[in-house]
């Protein structure tokens, strides 16, 4: 299992906690860091469409409405930070963000 996040972020950080504490074996991939592959960030904006791009994030609103309005691949790729976190994979199967939801589907399945 891969989860791409950023290590001060609180939210990634119980995602981990949680899912290390179900016996999953984990690879962290801190986005800002160690950045994100073109084609990982590819194949979440083909699963997540525009919510993959936190609009919420303080990166985001030191953006010109010329950046916000460009191509999401392309700000991504600029800025790893402006992604929604964390994005949790494991084969085929990718989750965004940290929710209910998202818990159950991961931690039911380690049961």
């Amino acid at each position: 299992m891969r989860v791409w996040g950023l290590k001060n972020c609180d939210t990634c950080r119980k995602a981990v906690k949680a899912l290390e504490g179900a016996g999953y074996p984990l690879d962290y991939v801190d986005v800002r860091a160690d950045g994100v592959d073109a084609d990982d960030l590819a194949r979440f904006h083909t699963a997540f469409g525009d919510a993959l791009v936190n609009k919420r994030s303080t990166t985001w609103r030191g953006l010109s409405d010329t950046e916000r309005a460009g191509d999401p691949l392309d700000l991504l790729t600029q800025h790893p930070t402006l992604m929604k976190r964390p994005v949790i994979g494991d084969g085929d199967r990718l989750t965004l963000g940290w929710d209910a939801k998202t818990r159950d589907t991961w931690l039911e399945r380690a049961a």
